[in-house]
């Protein structure tokens, strides 16, 4: 019987490494061809660097991080022709209001608006601000980008073109890992680098894109109004993820720029960073509820080990050490193709022995995703309902 218990769970771990390898080459092959047209993209937005539309970049904020001077500032440096920032907050006792304050002086030649919110009415604080923030603007293309990223100086050079096809509604954009100093937002870092855009350029080669990420999305004013407005998302955690498909679903095309941004990481105890994973991975499993189900057979090193381990007991080592160093090779090669060769971040090469852990680590955390449905954000406690929908739970505690 014991024998027979561990064969099973040879086999198990047999068909995860399997499974795994399939999602490999899937991997390598998508990653070719989305570079293969971000290249010509890239080629194709130098041929349209004239008559630029003016464009409101709508920054909501909610406290300090660490760096959020340098991510907002790359925002008032945009080597563009036409631009304004609104920065939405929900009160001017927020400390991150004085710090915008301070840069909109600083560069007083960039047109910048505060709008205070106040308390919000909606499940989605960050939509109710944003709603208040879109109603100040009178132009047709708009930028939404999140407080933790950092951009370079050309970025609405690049995902602005892009939007002059009047069949292409939204362009989000990948985006790479920028640690801190502790070792854990380093491993958090390269799971960004590697193991998100994974499955978003093999979603993009199998089924096309239907969603957006949330670090920066651009998009037009005719898109927006056809699903009616950003009270669209106002209801869901993943308003970035439901703000695509819905403009997806009224007909309009979404794409992934051949831009990267960055998504810029702070301190912080090992407790916090997996609490916010888990979160992302809570939102995932609400949003997509059976990719996110399928998601657990594209880890390798979890398979490895269990096949390590299912192989020693049965006395068969040289199998055993097989297993798990086709698993640990399996994640090296993704974090050198992936990371550094699609978005070129020199820690995905030079940490890429590392990223084995950081797979190890994805797994326990998509396994917890299914033990509870609430959420800790921004300060308050939420749940998820249906179809990904969210409830704040404490808030009028909170703003009280």
């Amino acid at each position: 019987m014991i024998v027979l218990f561990w064969r099973v769970l040879l086999g198990i771990a047999a068909v995860g490494l399997f499974s795994s390898s399939i999602f490999l080459l899937l991997v390598l092959i998508a990653t070719a061809r989305f570079k293969k047209r971000a290249d010509a993209a890239r080629r194709s937005v130098l041929n349209a660097m004239n008559d630029l539309p003016p464009v409101t970049i709508l920054k909501p904020v909610h406290g300090m991080e660490e760096r959020l001077e340098q991510n907002l500032e790359s925002f008032f440096q945009q080597d563009y022709p036409n631009f304004e920032i609104i920065i939405g907050a929900r009160g001017a006792d927020d400390p991150a209001v004085a710090l915008a304050e301070r840069l909109r002086l600083r560069y007083p030649q960039v047109k910048c608006r505060i709008v205070l919110s106040g308390p919000p009415t909606w499940p989605n604080a960050k939509v109710f601000t944003l709603d208040k923030m879109i109603a100040l603007s009178r132009n047709d293309f708009f930028v939404i980008s999140d407080s933790d990223v950092r951009v370079e100086r050309d970025f609405l050079r690049n995902v602005i073109p892009p939007l002059f096809d009047q069949k292409l509604g939204l362009v989000t954009c990948l985006y790479r890992g920028d640690p801190a100093s502790d070792f854990w937002s380093l491993l958090e870092a390269l799971g960004m680098s590697v193991e998100m855009p994974s499955g978003v350029v093999v979603a993009d080669m199998l089924e096309g894109i239907r969603f957006a990420l949330g670090p920066a999305v651009a998009f037009r004013r005719d898109a927006l109004d056809a699903i009616g407005g950003i009270v669209a998302t106002a209801d869901y955690y993943s308003d970035d993820y439901v703000l695509g498909n819905k403009i997806w679903e009224a007909g309009y095309k979404v794409i992934f720029s051949h831009h990267f941004v960055y998504h810029v990481l702070t301190p912080r105890p090992f407790i916090r960073t997996l609490g916010d994973q888990l979160r992302w991975m809570k939102s995932t499993r609400h949003s997509r509820p059976w990719g996110h189900l399928g998601t657990g057979l594209t880890f390798a090193m979890p398979f490895g080990a269990l096949g390590f381990v299912a192989a020693a007991a049965l006395g068969n080592l040289r199998l055993a050490w097989f297993l798990i160093v086709i698993a640990f090779l399996n994640r090296v090669i993704q974090s050198v193709a992936v990371g550094w060769g699609l978005l070129r971040d020199p820690r995905a090469l030079r940490l890429c022995w590392l990223y084995p852990l950081r797979d190890f680590q994805g797994f326990v955390v998509w396994a917890a995703s299914y033990l509870s449905r609430n959420f800790y954000w921004r300060g308050e406690m939420y749940g998820f309902t249906a179809g990904g929908k969210i409830i704040a739970r404490d808030r009028e505690a909170a703003d009280q």
